[in-house]
């Protein structure tokens, strides 16, 4: 009979088996009945389990949010790493070896898909307002326009044209693709 094999990226198999070994204490059971029966915050999150594929670009600002999140939760580690290895060159490895250690365990311990997929949902999450961003640059760039455009008395075909220009290039974010037909533009 074929087993299911669930691969965990990032962890290796020597990391995983220590952290699955480690002894449970009385405080730390406790901690963990805690954290249990407390109910998770609710989250605006992914529009759906199943989310349309992003973009390119759009993964790669989820994996830099998912970055900075494993960064956050090693920064001790870090740190130390960082101060054992300032003024060093060649002798890093060797004179730092434990904290190096330290530093990819706990690195290696946080970097699981389900932080990935949290740094997904506080990507879609964040889609509010960097719309509000954008229509807040857009407003301030009408404005300009309109002031530029009266004071040098620019003919209103020069300001449409440009304006246009603008609503190409600031268009709403796509998630997946093109926008659906049948969807309200915004503003409108």
């Amino acid at each position: 009979m074929a087993e299911a094999v669930r691969i965990l990226p990032l962890i290796s198999p020597a990391s995983s088996v220590h952290h699955r070994c480690r002894p449970t204490t009385p405080s730390t059971a406790s901690t963990m009945a805690a954290m249990a029966d407390t109910p998770k915050p609710e989250r605006l999150g992914v529009p759906s389990r199943n989310p349309l594929p992003l973009s390119a670009s759009q993964e790669a600002q989820v994996r830099d949010i998912f970055y900075a999140r494993v960064r956050k939760n090693c920064a001790d580690e870090i740190k130390a790493f960082a101060a054992c290895a300032l003024g060093r060159t060649f002798s890093v490895s060797f004179a730092c070896r434990a904290e190096h250690r330290a530093m990819n365990g706990c690195m290696m311990l946080h970097a699981t898909p389900e932080e990935h997929d949290a740094a997904r949902e506080e990507w879609f999450a964040m889609r509010l307002e960097r719309q509000r961003k954008r229509e807040h640059d857009r407003n301030v760039a009408a404005a300009q326009e309109e002031f530029i455009r009266e004071w040098w008395g620019l003919p209103e075909d020069v300001r449409l044209s440009r304006q246009r220009e603008m609503e190409k290039r600031y268009g709403e974010e796509r998630v997946g693709g093109m926008p659906a037909k049948d969807r309200p533009a915004p503003g409108r």
